[in-house]
């Protein structure tokens, strides 16, 4: 994974002084994080995977459940992939669990449930990239590689005071690294970038290596992020006798492939909305009106309407009852609406877990 190649950006006095104060920074103020109570490579490894561009609040919310159900990779391994995308449910990019079931399968079937101990080795396993094998090899197993994230590019570049990309990014991390402690030093800087150099309104007063840091604050002229997206969708929720009508997305969607969610539909008519509230029983708890969530899905920040009503005729789906669902791969989405119905609750997916 190392280069061959110099890059002296930093000098000697600036390497020892920016190693040492970040070490004791992290040692003093690092983050308890779930997957940071030991080395073990299973666990170091899901957080990983969790982690890919999903925010780390998120994360501790499914990371003790998910290890509840699944505790080791062998497991995970034997899990029916739909088991293993109800569990995910909530994280978002699916094709990651996807990704790390098939990964522990190699682990469990080929490697004895033993992970490979290098960032080499590890490049092997499915859904595995540069990032993450590093990680878990310099995390896990101690080895002397660098990671470049979001987090360490920021930090390095607002550091250095100049643009860096591509394979000098990893040089300059290297070059950098702490080969002592190299998983600790990788996640300090990683966590010097989440919390204190943070790419709006940097801490810089409270940053350790603020002396060593070119920039104090913003690198000027950094590409602004892409602007979100708005798109009103609607979906009928079909709910009576304790069951619910779900459809499930095509095996070859771009997204959430094969997951189970609410059949969309045009929005109704005034006509329509009138017909549905005579029919009502004045007392009903149903509203003919639904009800409104708000969703974001990459750079697109959905209005989702919700109403009472029947999927589309010929719209081909399945009839679940309600204590089926936490078992269910639902995406993201579908478990939002049907917990604002009260159809779910977290109360309830947490026993559904305990069961399993």
């Amino acid at each position: 994974m190392k280069s061959s190649r110099k890059l002296q950006t930093f000098s000697d006095s600036q390497r020892a002084a920016c190693r040492a104060r970040l070490l004791a920074w992290y040692d003093a103020h690092a983050r308890d994080l779930p997957w940071r109570r030991d080395r073990d490579p299973y666990r170091v490894w899901l957080s990983e995977i969790m982690l890919q561009q999903t925010r780390v609040a998120a994360v501790i919310e499914h990371h003790h459940e998910f290890l509840r159900r699944f505790p080791t990779v062998k497991k995970l391994a034997a899990a029916r992939e739909e088991s293993v995308l109800a569990a995910w449910s909530g994280l978002g990019y699916y094709r990651r669990a996807r990704m790390l079931h098939a990964a522990a399968k190699v682990v469990a079937r080929e490697r004895g449930g033993k992970f490979p101990a290098t960032a080499g080795d590890l490049l092997a396993l499915p859904g595995i990239g540069r990032y993450t094998a590093a990680a878990i090899a310099s995390i896990a197993f101690g080895e002397p590689v660098a990671v470049v994230d979001g987090n360490v590019e920021r930090v390095l570049q607002r550091v250095l005071g100049r643009r860096l990309a591509g394979e000098e990014l990893w040089m300059s991390a290297e070059e950098l690294l702490e080969c002592e402690r190299p998983g600790d030093f990788n996640q300090a800087m990683m966590e010097l970038g989440a919390t204190v150099c943070t790419p709006r309104a940097p801490s810089c007063l409270t940053c350790p290596v603020i002396e060593l840091c070119a920039t104090r604050g913003e690198l000027a002229g950094l590409a602004k992020a892409p602007r979100q997206k708005k798109r009103e969708i609607h979906y009928a929720l079909d709910w009576h006798d304790g069951k619910v009508f779900l459809v499930q997305r095509p095996p070859d969607a771009a997204l959430m492939a094969g997951m189970w969610e609410l059949p969309e539909v045009e929005a109704p008519s005034v006509a329509a909305l009138n017909a549905v509230r005579q029919q009502k029983p004045k007392h009903s708890a149903d509203s003919a009106d639904g009800f409104t969530v708000k969703h974001s899905i990459t750079v697109t920040d959905y209005t989702v309407r919700v109403w009472p009503g029947s999927a589309a005729p010929g719209v081909r789906g399945k009839w679940f009852t309600a204590d089926r669902l936490g078992q269910v791969a639902l995406t993201g989405l579908a478990r939002k609406v049907l917990r604002k119905a009260g159809i779910i609750s977290i109360q309830q997916n947490d026993q559904v877990h305990q069961l399993r």
